[in-house]
């Protein structure tokens, strides 16, 4: 069993990359999703842990609400609202939110 990090947009998937310790596949949602088109999308990784990082705006909110109805095993990791946006929170403040989650980070 993998771990499937779940993100809005390419930008959150290039930020977390290179902080990552170990083998994550990184799914990107591309925005606003339906609950079919997430359900097909997520659907080979089903089997493996799924985590989600979405922004601290509306679109994220939605993206919250549906995971919450398709996947509500799902760990939802939220950053603080200060930062809006995945690509925009501080790279100490994502490294503290992914160690928490159980991720494996990268030194320095």
């Amino acid at each position: 069993m993998g771990k499937c990090l779940v993100v809005e947009g390419r930008a959150d998937k290039l930020r977390l990359l290179p902080i990552l310790a170990e083998d994550v596949t990184i799914i990107c949602t591309n925005g606003t999703i339906s609950e079919v088109n997430l359900i097909d999308l997520l659907e080979e990784y089903e089997q493996d842990e799924i985590i989600t990082m979405f922004d601290a705006d509306k679109n994220g909110e939605k993206l919250r609400k549906l995971m919450n109805r398709a996947y509500p095993e799902a760990t939802q990791l939220i950053i603080p609202h200060e930062y809006v946006e995945v690509e925009k929170t501080p790279t100490k403040i994502l490294k503290d939110i992914l160690l928490q989650a159980k991720f494996l980070v990268k030194e320095g």
